[in-house]
Parts: C-alpha cells; sequence; structure tokens
C-alpha cells in the first residue's frame, strides 16, 4: 500500500533550522510530484513548496523562498525540506503529498492523491 510518512518536525527557536523528510514507499508509482504544505488550526492548508520525482523543477510559495530548499533522494524514495532562518509564522503542522499533479496548481491540496500524517514544527521566539 503506497504510503507517505514525514519525520525531522520538532521545536526550534526563531532564526533556527529544521530538516523534514518524506518517504514513501515507492515515490515513483506515487506520481510525479511531492509536495510539502502545512496547516495551522482553523486555517486552510498552504502549499509552502513541492519538487517533480523526475527531473528538477522546483515550486516555493513566496513566503519560503530563499529561506526553504527541496532536495530529493530517489534510491531512498525520500524527498527533504530544509527549512532554514525560520519565523514564527512557519510555525504548523507540515504534510507531504504526491500525485500527478498540473504544475501550476502545485499548491492546491487537491492535486495531491497520497497524504502523509504529518510533523509538526513550531517555532518561538
Amino acid at each position: 500500500q503506497a504510503q507517505l510518512v514525514e519525520s525531522g518536525g520538532g521545536s526550534v527557536q526563531a532564526g533556527g533550522s529544521l530538516r523534514l523528510s518524506c518517504a514513501s514507499s515507492d515515490m515513483i508509482s506515487m506520481g510525479d510530484t511531492i509536495g510539502w504544505f502545512r496547516q495551522v488550526p482553523g486555517e486552510e492548508r498552504e502549499g509552502v513548496a513541492a519538487i517533480t520525482i523526475r527531473g528538477t523543477n522546483t515550486h516555493y510559495a513566496d513566503s519560503v523562498k530563499g529561506r526553504f530548499t527541496l532536495s530529493r533522494d530517489n534510491a531512498k524514495n525520500t524527498v527533504y525540506l530544509e527549512m532554514d532562518r525560520l519565523k514564527l509564522e512557519d510555525t504548523g503542522m507540515y504534510y507531504c503529498a504526491s500525485g500527478t499533479i498540473r504544475s501550476y496548481r502545485w499548491a492546491t491540496p487537491g492535486e495531491y492523491t497520497y497524504w502523509g500524517q504529518g510533523t509538526q514544527v513550531t517555532v518561538s521566539s
């Protein structure tokens, strides 16, 4: 059964760094794109970044450009989200998702088929 598992979340002070991992059972079979989303209670899920499983296309939300970096290791079926210079507003539950998507809708949750359970990121002052 295809699944995604996030890890790497935690608590960090503003300005610090975290690296999230999204491990899949079989990344290639789960679509062409891995996306990262975050959500805080009472708000909609927000697209943070996405990377194609083949090729080198990446997308970043304006709020994280220059601070977050995607990478992937296809041999390990894992995508990483390196988060640097974290801000208070980066706090939230982070989810990875996969699917075959329309690239211009990379930040739309409905484009994705598979979802992980999430990992919490808390940034404090």
